[in-house]
């Protein structure tokens, strides 16, 4: 006896531990299909009115999201060992430290908002008016050891579906918000409610359909015998509004969708002239590179020639100063009457060095290095024309041998 009472309580213990697992998991699958289906609704309504307080999307997206940092969030413990319950505000002051340019010290001082619930409600809105709340979201899941510190096991942001929310968030980036941070919605003294009624939806099969037709039937012929099925009129007539809102929309849809069609194209027209206008400008480019290449090789080639020739004239040079050298010694060899023949002789040769510093080839040298033209002039000279002869000037008499 004893045996079996032991094995029925192993039992029904391991049996609670399913059923809580399962309804955690259920909790959790709930909260983050919800956060979904209502993310999707805010995107959807932005596209027709702006997202302020008094939009019932925003109030159940704030709910839910309000439920979600709020799952199995520990309690503060106190001095005396009791634990106090504690705002999801705390968690994400904390972990959003890291965040760049972060508004946590502007709601920290924001003289209208006293409690911790109402400083979480006013933090979501001011993320989502700078369109950072998916980074809060994220840094704040990165620093898992807060995380950890400040949420039980099995919440939903310690589980595979905090990455999800993430996600999730990053879409309400495209929405511009506006709030008024001194509203009744960020009055902390009341919790958040879910309103799940959006987002439900019930698919009849065509046997209750029909089986629902009969019934009203039977209780219009039971209120009174002249009694028609024209009782189901009003659902009808309530379906007819609701397709006539549905075809409302979709018509508000087309007419959006038309005219950013009609954007894209014009900027889609305006990037291919870009586009072309750029390639023109880079061909005109290439053509002024191959120019400019032309131009250098024509001016390197016509430096290189001006060098051979001012080789070529400075070892005229060096012949020159040799052949004074040997002229001052043979004067000195000679007899003094023979002096003022030697002195003549000098004179002469001062008069040649004279006249190649002079020539007309040294300035068009000078003119080549800054101009082709000068360079031309340069080249039709002749070299017989500015260097002296030294075997005509040496065939004086004062110099042959006696």
């Amino acid at each position: 006896m004893a045996s079996r009472s032991l094995g029925g309580l192993s039992g029904s213990r391991g049996s609670k531990k399913s059923l809580s697992a399962r309804n955690a998991a259920v909790e959790r699958r709930n909260l983050i299909t919800v956060c979904r289906f209502s993310v999707k609704t805010l995107i959807d309504r932005s596209c027709f009115e702006t997202i302020d307080d008094s939009s019932p999307e925003f109030n159940n997206f704030a709910a839910i999201l309000e439920q979600i940092l709020s799952h199995r969030l520990k309690g503060q413990v106190t001095w005396f060992g009791y634990e106090s319950p504690r705002s999801f505000w705390d968690y994400i002051r904390v972990a959003c430290r890291k965040v760049s340019q972060n508004c946590i010290c502007s709601i920290e001082n924001m003289e209208n908002v006293n409690s911790s619930r109402a400083k979480g409600r006013a933090w979501i809105r001011v993320a989502l008016m700078e369109k950072h709340l998916s980074e809060y979201i994220s840094t704040a899941l990165r620093d898992f050891k807060t995380t950890r510190r400040f949420y039980e096991d099995g919440a939903i942001v310690l589980g595979e579906e905090a990455n999800m929310l993430a996600g999730m968030l990053l879409g309400l980036n495209a929405i511009d918000f506006s709030f008024c941070l001194k509203g009744e919605g960020l009055d902390g003294n009341f919790p958040a409610v879910i309103d799940y009624t959006p987002y439900l939806k019930f698919t009849q099969s065509s046997d209750s359909i029909s089986s629902d037709e009969e019934e009203l039937r039977t209780l219009g012929s039971s209120g009174s015998e002249s009694s028609t099925p024209e009782t189901v009129g009003p659902p009808f007539i309530m379906d007819e509004n609701s397709w006539f809102n549905k075809c409302k929309r979709v018509k508000q849809k087309y007419q959006l969708t038309l005219e950013q069609k009609g954007y894209l194209e014009e900027l889609l027209r305006l990037r291919e002239n870009q586009l072309s206008e750029s390639v023109s400008q880079n061909k005109i480019l290439l053509q002024r590179i191959e120019d400019s290449d032309l131009a250098h090789k024509l001016e390197k080639e016509q430096l290189e020639y001006i060098i051979v020739e001012l080789q070529d004239q400075l070892k005229s040079y060096q012949s020159l100063d040799q052949l004074s050298a040997e002229v001052s010694l043979s004067q000195t060899s000679l007899d003094p009457g023979q002096s003022q023949e030697g002195d003549g002789k000098q004179d002469t040769l001062n008069l040649i060095t004279e006249g190649k510093e002079d020539t007309p080839s040294l300035l068009g040298l000078c003119g080549s290095l800054t101009s082709v033209a000068s360079y031309k002039s340069l080249t039709s000279l002749k070299s017989n024309d500015y260097l002296a002869s030294p075997t005509t000037e040496m065939t004086s008499p004062g110099l042959t041998p006696s």
